[in-house]
C-alpha cells in the first residue's frame, strides 16, 4: 500500500497533568515521535468504536 500525504492539520490542548502523563509516557517507552503515537491511539479508538456500533446477525 502506498503512503499517503498526510495534508490535514489538527490542534489538541493538554492539560499539566495531561501533558506530564504524555511525557513520561514516550520517556518510559523510548517514543520519539508523539505525533505518531497520539495518530495511532485516536485512529485506534475511532475504530474499534466503530467496530462496535457495526449492527450484528443477532441485533
Amino acid at each position: 500500500m502506498a503512503k499517503q500525504a498526510r495534508g490535514h492539520r489538527i490542534s489538541i490542548m493538554l492539560n499539566d497533568s495531561e501533558l506530564r502523563a504524555l511525557e513520561r509516557f514516550c520517556d518510559k517507552y523510548g517514543v520519539t515521535n508523539r505525533s505518531r503515537l497520539v495518530r495511532e491511539a485516536l485512529m485506534r479508538a475511532i475504530l474499534k468504536r466503530m467496530d462496535n456500533d457495526q449492527p450484528t446477525l443477532f441485533d
